[in-house]
């Protein structure tokens, strides 16, 4: 007889387990709520078509697909099926998929709901979420999220209280951390300066992995998604950017003098 198991990238949580996650769930949601912010809750599963297209070509690839209920083949498509063309049988078969994050269904949240919402709308939630994502130490594929937002309200001052609860929750935890920041448009006035500004994410998705593989292997990354040679070489001297912070914005300020987005970026974050 076969031992009883569970899927690979998921866990099961001892009482001794549950007691301390509860713990660090709860002295979350008490700093949340300190901040003035609402805990909202959304399904497990949204429709495909929510999902797609939010995370790129390789997050759509990690998303949790759920078969249609009943005959899932009654209507399927049958040249899709003899040419195994596995995207558009997908389609077909397929409407609703597991939340890969928490930011997309509560963007379609806030669509949905908006006539019952007032704003600025400052929402949390705890819940988990599903990558079908290869298996391995400290990444499952069900994990929960702490999701905390502002939408409704372009001021900085939003900015600098998300940090303070960062800042907060890992204080009343006794856990030690470095707070970094990053703009999205100074990453967009980078992708401008290199001639490149329709291919932002593709840029931030490898630059993002330089800890982990080395610049070598950002610029053959980079190479593959599409950038130029001349791109790429106009890329190399912002990964040569130190100092302290106060230093750091001056040299960007200089590189990105001839980006409008990059310089906002760089003011918002001074």
């Amino acid at each position: 007889m076969n031992k009883p198991s569970i899927p690979k990238g998921t866990r099961d949580f001892s009482p001794s387990e549950m007691v301390k996650r509860n713990f660090i769930f709860d002295t979350i949601r008490d700093v949340f709520n300190l901040y003035g912010y609402l805990p909202i809750e959304t399904p497990a599963m949204e429709n495909l078509t929510t999902l797609l297209g939010k995370y790129g070509e390789e997050g759509d690839k990690l998303l949790f697909r759920i078969l249609n209920s009943g005959d899932f083949f009654a209507n399927i498509n049958e040249e899709f099926l003899n040419n195994k063309d596995s995207n558009r049988l997908s389609s077909q078969l397929c409407e609703k998929g597991l939340r890969y994050d928490l930011t997309v269904p509560f963007a379609r949240y806030v669509v949905q709901h908006q006539n019952e919402i007032t704003f600025p709308f400052k929402r949390y939630q705890i819940q988990p979420v599903w990558r079908a994502d290869r298996p391995q130490k400290g990444r499952y594929r069900e994990f929960f999220q702490c999701d905390a937002d502002v939408i409704g309200s372009d001021s900085l001052l939003n900015e600098i209280e998300l940090i303070q609860i960062v800042d907060e929750i890992f204080k009343q935890l006794n856990i030690n951390i470095i707070i970094k920041i990053n703009s999205r448009k100074i990453l967009s006035g980078i992708a401008e300066i290199i001639g490149e500004p329709e291919k932002l994410t593709e840029i931030t998705i490898a630059i993002d992995k330089i800890d982990k593989i080395g610049q070598e292997n950002v610029n053959t990354e980079l190479l593959e998604r599409g950038l130029n040679n001349n791109s790429i070489e106009k890329l190399q001297p912002f990964f040569s950017v130190s100092g302290n912070n106060k230093e750091k914005i001056s040299q960007l300020r200089k590189m990105l003098t001839n980006s409008p987005t990059g310089l906002n970026g760089i003011e918002e974050l001074r």
